[in-house]
This record gives structure tokens, sequence and C-alpha cells, in this order.
């Protein structure tokens, strides 16, 4: 699948399947003087028409992210369930966030089961009011690891990190990094379906490399090439948190979950030992280096955290730990680990649990967050 460089031209291209007017419209609103009115609306009119969000019922608010809020939705036409997320516009003085921006200029050319799609951008009261649809999913992973109470056994954790993998694969085989992979960024469905969700962080990666900010991925998974400076983003980040998530998942805990980045620095070398250029070239000219003084320990202590785990299992996590980029396990390799082979098998998603409890549990939660804020304006 081809990636234009161009997000207009992508919305434009794509606008007869997702109608998308008012992202260019309101994208350029604040830019536009008010004595400019007919040139605003050859622009809008330039791209078509999109819904209303007037056509979807609210339900529940259900998350609040960096970059927009979250409420459950029925679709009124289609009577369908979605998840619609408002896309923050305080703190903007030039129209959308680059942020939301990105999302969608990926999520309107990405389409795998293991992605979340986006089905359509709606507008809301205002012009500069945007709403993404997107598909519904009930659970997301870092709730339930917060709630359940038994923890997903050997199989399941091998059934949703397998979902994560092919997702990932295809992201990196059309050249995008995730950069914020984590449990509370990947969603299921009550099918078992694992999405990987959030794209306001990703990014495109190629030849030749554009510089992009290090300060990317949630703390606890963090690769220790972003704590120590690397100017050089690759797919291996994203390889990274997936160790930390299979990690999480079989542990039922965050493995790495540093406080600050020195900590964090310090509980990386605790785990896997103090790095070096024999095992790590280029390590000791990283531009960060000289802010961190590292413990001697000269012992991989996985296997320790994780005595019951089986060799394949070790192997994986291991080349998934891989002090050096360019030799870290990619989602290709993963995929074809033994780990996966061997008992327990990974179970079908069709076969996991479901978790009604906890999903009336937290829609009675955001219905009691949505009645405290009954106050605040429509949207």
């Amino acid at each position: 699948m081809e990636f234009s460089v161009s997000p207009i031209k992508t919305v434009c291209r794509l606008r007869d399947k997702l109608v998308f007017p008012l992202f260019a419209c309101a994208y350029y609103v604040k830019k536009l003087n008010k004595q400019q009115p007919k040139k605003l609306m050859r622009r809008f009119y330039h791209f078509g028409s999109c819904r209303s969000v007037r056509e979807f019922e609210k339900l529940n608010r259900i998350g609040e992210g960096t970059y927009g809020i979250v409420y459950r939705a029925r679709d009124t036409k289609s009577d369908e369930i979605v998840a619609l997320k408002k896309v923050r516009m305080d703190k903007e003085k030039d129209g959308i966030p680059i942020s939301s921006l990105r999302e969608i200029t990926l999520l309107l050319r990405l389409r795998h089961p293991n992605i979340v799609e986006l089905k359509e951008v709606v507008v809301g009261s205002q012009l500069e009011s945007l709403f993404l649809v997107m598909c519904y999913c009930e659970q997301d992973l870092a709730s339930l690891l917060e709630n359940m109470q038994t923890p997903f056994s050997e199989a399941q954790v091998k059934c949703i990190v397998l979902q994560l993998l092919r997702g990932l694969e295809y992201l990196h085989h059309n050249f995008i990094i995730h950069r914020d992979l984590k449990v509370s960024n990947l969603l299921m469905t009550d099918k078992g379906c694992v999405k990987i969700a959030d794209f306001g962080l990703a990014r495109m990666y190629g030849i030749p490399q554009q510089p992009m900010t290090p300060r990317v991925v949630t703390l606890w998974y963090r690769a220790p090439e972003l704590l120590l400076g690397t100017k050089t983003q690759t797919t291996a980040l994203d390889m990274w948190a997936v160790g930390c998530i299979l990690a999480e998942l079989l542990a039922h805990k965050p493995l790495l979950p540093g406080t600050s980045e020195i900590q964090q620095v310090d509980l990386i070398v605790q785990l896997l030992g103090t790095p070096n250029e024999n095992i790590w070239p280029g390590f000791s000219q990283l531009p960060l280096i000289g802010q961190y003084s590292l413990r001697k320990q000269p012992y991989n202590n996985l296997k320790n955290k994780f005595t019951w785990l089986s060799d394949a299992g070790h192997r994986l996590l291991n080349l998934l730990f891989m002090y050096n980029p360019q030799r870290r396990a990619t989602a290709k390799d993963c995929l074809e680990s033994s780990y996966f082979k061997e008992k327990p098998l990974p179970c079908e998603p069709e076969l996991m649990p479901t978790f009604p409890h906890h999903r009336n549990k937290r829609a009675a939660a955001a219905a009691s967050l949505a009645e405290s804020h009954s106050k605040r304006s429509k949207v």
C-alpha cells in the first residue's frame, strides 16, 4: 500500500469514501481573514460535505486522552454503536492539532483487522468542532489488567500478542512507527479481536530519515536508545514496547515502572545488565549518555523474573529486549517464533473471555462522570 506525503492530497483522494470537507476547512479557518467568506466557502465546497455529529446519539463518555475525549455513541441512521472521538482544539491557534492531523491522515489509509478503523469524520455545531467516528471496542487492556480478578492465561496472552504483532507487522511494512505502544492503547472487542489504537504520535519513516522528537513513548515502554537521546528512530522502538507489553501480560504487572528517566534507565540495567560497545556498537556516543551514571551489573536477570517461562519464551523476550536496536527482533521475526507454536497454544480470539461486569462498572462510572458535567455546553 502506498502512502502520500501530502495530508491534503490524501484527504482529496479519499473524500468520496470518507467525505472529509470540514477537516480542511477547520484547518485553514483561522488563517483566513474574516473578510474572505467566499474563499472559505470555495474550500468547503471543493471538499464536498460531511455529516453532523447530531446524527449520533452520545450514550456515555468512555475516556479522555491527550488528544481528545472519547464517547460511546449510536449512529441514528444505521443503529451501529461506534466510538466518537472529539478532537481537542482548546490549545490550538492554527486549527486542527498536528497530532490529530497525523492520526487522521494515517488512519484514512490503514485497513487491518488489528488496527482501529476510522469510519468517517463528522462536524459539531461549530466549524472547528470535529469528531472521529471509529469502530467501537468494548475494552482496553490497561483497565482490564487493573480490574480483572483472574489474570490472562498464557494461551490468552499469546492470542493477544499475536494479534498485536500482526497489526504491527502491517504498520511497519507500510513504513509507520506507532511510537506510543502500551496496554492502554490496545483495545479488545467482545469477540476477542485486539486493535492497536491512538496514532497521535505515529510517524512515517524512510530514507532519508527525518528528525523526530525524542520525548515519545510512555516512560515504562520507552526503549533505551530513546532514553539516551538517539536521533534515529526506527521500528525497533515499537518492538521494545512489545517486549514490555508481553512481559506485563505474563507477570500481571508492569515490568519497568520507572518514575523518571534516570530511574527508568536504572531499572533496565538492573534487568538486562550494563550495556557496552560489544553488545551495542555506538552506545558510548549517544547524546545523553553523560547524564547517566550506570551501575555495574554484568547479568541478564530476565530468566529470574520469569522462572516458569519456557526456553522459547525466554528467547523471544531476549530478542525483544536487545540493547542494539539493529539486532532487536522485528514483528515478522516474532510471528515466526517457536513460542507461539508450542503448548499452551494461543487460544482462538473467539474463545477469549468477555468482561460484562467490568464493562458495566465502567459504564456506571462514565454515567456518574457525565452527570457531574451535566452543565457543560453541548458539543
